[in-house]
């Protein structure tokens, strides 16, 4: 197996020794993950929509322009009788008196349908809105929801460059830790065959060899554990670069060195003017005053132009005996609903009053983990310093109680217990060098340290 982990290795890092600033390093990784990331390609989608969404609310301000045809065809109904016959014939009798002769006869009142047989109108219809505030405020409210939705885009980018940093780092991790158990393997097989040596020559007993034996199975299942955390690792880092889960990472041996800390400084006033958050609570907010600012001018009345120009006629016939212009003002003035709109100023108000509740929270929670991402950063370096002086501690003495153990002059009990120290300072090493990477990975997110290329 250790054979098999090595050549996997190999396969898997690249030939573990990839320049950073080279194409399939951690930098580049990073901006393949901001590419390709499917959350991310959602978020950035429901921006695009909330744009449409916008312009949709700026379309109100322009005036509505729309062409009608109609045409009818009507029979029976009501009829409008016009009483020709009652106002004319009295007129006509006199001048038949007058003339003395029965020049004009009487005529029968006549009756006209109230639906023309036809009828056709074909106009053009204009309304413009002249005051809303509606309109103004709605469209307010939709451009800062839009805000708000880019901000929450943004804030998932920043995060998701954290968290691809983080699984490249957990990724090295178990890479070193298994070549580190491959190569305490080879301590152990050497343990193995100077126990053996030692028994053949009567200087320790049989249960010594078994020991030595039982602890290479130990670390087999070490290695078996620690194989198993590499293959989840490298799936979850292909999961935020949406590849393949079995896909090869190449490994960037630089990030194997401790950079320099950053001093406290302004890293909590840099973040908080460059959170995405704070930017998406803030738009929330400003939306809030926007809606309430609605509800309280909705007792101004709204005022709309409207023009109409058309033919109307029996026949399709556009001339100017059919033509016509129509032009209105309509205005619209609610009274009372109610008490609904008084219900709603309430609402909005309390809306605003928890917006604006939750920005000052934030607010102190990004303070708070500015201070902590960099105080564990701090943390983190001294566990590195610590962590580094017991291995050069347990290093000197394994190579002491090994000198002894092979000249027969110490235990297996005690070279077994100075080779663990070893190991375990060793892996702790490790851990905590991309432990380091990984705080300083969140600290980069919390202090807004990282610049975007659109930045």
């Amino acid at each position: 197996m250790r054979v098999i982990n090595r050549i996997l290795i190999l396969v898997f890092c690249g030939i573990s020794s990839v320049v950073a600033g080279q194409e399939g390093t951690l930098e580049g990784y990073v901006l393949d993950g901001l590419k390709n990331n499917l959350t991310l390609k959602q978020k950035e989608v429901n921006y695009q929509k909330s744009l449409m969404v916008l312009k949709q609310a700026r379309s109100y301000f322009y005036p509505d322009i729309s062409i009608n045809f109609r045409f009818s065809a009507a029979e029976g109904g009501r009829l409008i009788e016009f009483p020709v016959g009652t106002m004319l014939n009295p007129v006509y009798q006199t001048l038949n008196t007058l003339l003395g002769q029965q020049m004009f006869p009487d005529i029968e009142n006549m009756n006209f349908a109230f639906y023309r047989p036809t009828e056709q109108e074909t106009k053009v219809s204009l309304v413009q809105p002249l005051i809303d505030p509606k309109i103004y405020y709605n469209s307010r409210i939709k451009k800062e929801l839009s805000y708000a939705i880019k901000a929450d885009a943004e804030s998932y980018q920043r995060q998701l460059v954290a968290d691809i940093k983080t699984a490249y780092f957990n990724y090295l991790k178990t890479l070193q830790l298994i070549q580190l158990l491959d190569e305490t393997r080879d301590l152990l097989e050497e343990n193995v065959r100077v126990s053996e040596k030692l028994f053949e020559n009567s200087k320790v007993t049989i249960d010594n060899v078994y020991r030595s034996r039982a602890e290479i199975s130990k670390l087999d299942r070490e290695s078996a554990m620690a194989w198993k955390n590499m293959q989840v690792a490298r799936a979850y880092f292909n999961f935020l670069l949406n590849r393949t889960f079995e896909a090869s990472i190449n490994a960037d041996v630089s990030y194997d060195s401790i950079p320099g800390v950053l001093t406290l400084g302004n890293l909590t006033v840099q973040a908080l003017e460059n959170r995405e958050e704070l930017d998406m609570l803030r738009s929330y907010s400003r939306a809030a005053e926007s809606n309430l600012s609605m509800n309280q001018m909705d007792r101004i009345p709204s005022l709309y132009a409207a023009v109409d120009y058309g033919f109307q006629g029996n026949q399709y016939k556009f001339n100017q005996r059919q033509d016509y212009i129509f032009a209105s003002l309509v205005l619209h003035w609610d009274i009372f609903h109610g008490f609904q709109k008084k219900a709603k100023i309430g609402e909005a108000r309390v809306e605003h009053e928890i917006r604006t509740a939750q920005l000052k929270e934030t607010e102190q929670q990004i303070k708070l983990q500015a201070i902590a991402a960099y105080y564990d950063l701090l943390a983190s370096v001294e566990s590195i310093r610590a962590t580094e002086e017991e291995l050069f501690s347990t290093k000197n003495a394994f190579r002491v109680v090994d000198r002894k153990f092979k000249e027969g002059q110490s235990s297996l009990v005690e070279y077994m217990d100075s080779r663990t120290s070893m190991t375990r300072a060793e892996e702790n090493l490790i851990i905590s060098k991309f432990d380091y990477q990984i705080k300083y990975a969140e600290l980069e997110r919390t202090a807004c340290l990282y610049a975007f290329e659109n930045d």
